[in-house]
């Protein structure tokens, strides 16, 4: 089973908390950081240690979060702990940061391409996906050499793959029709 799959259910019910009570700016934070502590390699030793007893690992984690959790952040933390999925936490973070993302009406989209773009092209896009999507689009871009040329978007389930690199892939999977 796919660790989002396993994360999605702690992240909507999280979102609906912090609907509920307004706190959604409360919960990213406090998710974001709890986040931060369970992706640090010690913390990621203790939370796969299986000397360490759950009771000991939740004391441990709560206790580096300090008061960064109010009570519902800490109530989430002995759940997850509880049920072995402490790990998880980054991934429930970002499920949570998309809820987000589509509720207020935003698509998040990562653009990948193979040399720097100018921020006009980057603009240019941006249009492209808002027309497409008829939604306000927040893009995060970076570089892959290895697309070769072009570009490659991912926004939610839709890819656009315009890259070189993808071309090939192509033509090498319909020639071996």
């Amino acid at each position: 089973m796919e660790i989002v799959t396993i994360a999605r259910p702690y992240a909507e019910a999280v979102y609906r908390l912090a609907s509920q009570k307004s706190e959604l700016a409360e919960w990213s934070r406090m998710l974001e950081a709890a986040s931060a502590v369970a992706s640090d390699a010690t913390m990621n030793d203790a939370i796969s240690n299986p000397r360490l007893t759950r009771a000991n690992l939740e004391q441990i984690f709560l206790a580096v979060m300090g008061k960064e959790l109010n009570e519902e952040g800490k109530n989430l933390i002995c759940l997850l702990v509880e049920n072995g999925r402490l790990a998880l936490l980054p991934v429930i973070a970002e499920e949570f940061e998309k809820l987000m993302a589509v509720q207020s009406g935003q698509v998040e989209a990562e653009i990948a391409s193979a040399f720097p773009l100018t921020e006009a092209q980057v603009n240019e896009m941006i249009g492209m996906l808002e027309k497409r999507f008829a939604r306000k689009v927040k893009v995060q871009v970076s570089i892959d050499p290895e697309l070769i040329g072009g570009v490659k978007i991912n926004a939610g389930d839709v890819v656009i793959d315009a890259s070189v690199r993808g071309q090939l892939n192509n033509m090498t999977f319909a020639l071996k029709r």
